[in-house]
């Protein structure tokens, strides 16, 4: 593994210092104000602000990094917690609906260089993909990510890709939580290779914890998988890895996601830590959408921390530094 200084430097400035990522997530946009505007009128560009600042300020305590956007949280940033790592969401919100294939785009008037200039110790870019869709299609993805990973490599940060499999032709969502593993576990072994440049995969839990045999959040639902067969994926999973790669919370309740980590803990599973948002903070968006700032404060105080408390608790016992998958830190040579 060779890296150059400054991206080594900015992946442990990700991290706590067991080289774990446990990073909290804020770069919600379109999602959060749909959210927030259930109990107000009007959700303002100063109110989107208000509640990243309050989130950032009460958990980055508790959090190696934290990811935020450049849109709405900017003041978030420079309310987190001092060595607190900073992830900016470089994609725009959504994709456009006109044109198949859920194709990404870019924030207008960022560039990599300007996200490092704004305090950014990392890119995150999320990107839709089905692995098995048209070639046409998937090849504008590959050749967008390409051009992403040089330009991150030339200034020196990480880039951290999040990609959410889906396909259109599969409706029924029981279908496709069957299907899950499959795609999940593509998409990782595509996008691992060196051409795209990535160092940190963010991914999503490759089974859904509502459909998987054994687990509580499967009570009462139709099982896809038995808890035998989820270990055998998330074993295969980890075996098929060559890239670090840490764990997205895709918005369940933190119970649900606890569970699934701890299944992963239980399959021997080397993953590197999580982003992990809604799950932290989203009991707080109808506080905050009655109140203010100071009332959110006090609900993350105590709800939203005891939420992080508990997932660093999993983390410290299961989940492995960045560059264990690279032999440890003696391992990677810095190359300037």
């Amino acid at each position: 593994m060779k890296i150059s200084q400054t991206k080594l430097d900015n992946l442990n400035a990700c991290a706590n210092d067991k080289g774990v990522i446990s990073a909290a997530a804020m770069d919600q946009r379109g999602s959060l104000k749909r959210a927030i505007a259930k109990d107000r009128a009007e959700v303002t560009d100063e109110a989107m602000s208000e509640f990243k600042v309050a989130v950032s300020k009460v958990l980055t305590p508790h959090a190696s990094a934290i990811l935020l956007d450049p849109i709405w949280g900017l003041d978030a940033a420079k309310a987190r917690s001092d060595n607190t790592g900073l992830l900016l969401a470089y994609e725009t919100s959504g994709y456009d609906n006109d044109v198949p294939g859920r194709l990404p785009d870019l924030i207008p008037g960022y560039s990599v260089r300007r996200i490092a200039e704004a305090g950014g110790n990392a890119i995150k870019i999320l990107l839709y993909i089905n692995p098995f869709d048209k070639e046409e299609i998937n090849e504008q993805k590959y050749a967008f990510t390409e051009r992403l990973g040089a330009e991150c490599e030339a200034v020196g940060l990480p880039l951290f890709l999040e990609p959410i499999t889906y396909d259109e032709s599969i409706t029924d969502a029981f279908e496709f939580a069957k299907a899950k593993p499959k795609y999940v576990m593509a998409a990782m072994e595509e996008l691992s290779k060196d051409r795209y440049g990535i160092d940190i995969l963010k991914l999503e839990f490759p089974l859904i914890a509502q459909h998987t045999g054994g687990l509580k959040a499967s009570e009462g639902n139709q099982i896809a998988y038995s808890r035998e067969e989820a270990t055998d994926y998330l074993k295969q999973m980890g075996e098929m890895a060559t890239k670090p790669y840490i764990f997205l919370s895709a918005g369940v309740d933190m119970p649900v996601f606890l569970e699934s980590l701890e299944l992963a803990a239980e399959s021997n599973v080397r993953y590197n830590g999580v982003l992990c948002g809604r799950a932290t903070w989203k009991g707080g968006i109808p506080v905050f959408g009655k109140g203010d700032g100071s009332s959110l404060e006090q609900w993350l105080e105590g709800e939203g921390v005891d939420n992080i408390k508990a997932l660093n608790k999993v983390l410290d016992s299961s989940a492995k530094p960045w560059y264990d998958i690279y032999g440890g830190m003696d391992k990677i040579e810095v190359t300037s």
